[in-house]
């Protein structure tokens, strides 16, 4: 069986069989949304440290959602999923393979769900589109990483350092995930996408 029929058959990159990410977060974030404010109204009402505590947390997480879908939908407007994987920021290392492998990101990198699965599809698109969306991917969640703690901003005013600390430590980790899954698979995608090009000459 050739490479491409066993990518295909793996559903390489897909991760789990889901809906559509983007719907789900969108509905996450709305319901978060409407919680943090009854919370916050029941807590202005009442003054009650419960729903305080209840609303900086949902608030938190609100933010998470909501900043996730603005970075992705920022990023794609500036890369349109291309970019160079063979310079710069997105060129990986011979020192990574080794990294990946202690980690053993071979083991899990596709039980994580797949935010977009059209663009890694090699029923659409090529090897080297593959590879130069794999960039983007990348760059989307390191942005949202850095981001995360953005929240810490407010323990000044709010205070319950713990809430906004976990949140963030949490959240930034797991998108690091999906860096490590984009950087692990990349070498493999730019491989073929140069055996591509060799035989459309």
């Amino acid at each position: 069986m050739r490479i491409h029929e066993i990518i295909l058959n793996a559903d390489f990159f897909q991760g789990k069989e889901i809906e559509t990410m983007d719907r789900k977060i969108k509905i996450t974030s709305l319901a978060l949304i409407f919680i943090t404010f009854i919370t916050a109204a029941v807590h202005i009402k009442t003054d009650s440290d419960i729903f305080f505590s209840a609303a900086v947390t949902f608030g938190t997480i609100s933010y998470h959602f909501i900043m996730r879908l603005a970075v992705g939908a920022a990023v794609n407007c500036i890369m349109h999923n291309r970019a160079d994987y063979k310079k710069g920021w997105f060129r990986t290392y011979p020192f990574e393979k080794k990294v990946y492998a202690k980690l053993r990101v071979k083991a899990w990198k596709n039980k994580l769900p797949s935010y977009d699965r059209d663009i890694f599809s090699l029923k659409k698109h090529s090897f080297d589109e593959i590879a130069q969306a794999s960039c983007q991917a990348e760059m989307v969640h390191e942005i949202i990483a850095v981001l995360s703690f953005l929240p810490l901003s407010a323990v000044p005013k709010f205070g319950a350092f713990p809430v906004f600390f976990i949140t963030s430590l949490l959240a930034a980790c797991f998108d690091m995930l999906f860096v490590i899954i984009q950087r692990y698979n990349r070498p493999r995608f730019a491989k073929l996408a140069e055996g591509e090009s060799k035989t459309a000459h």
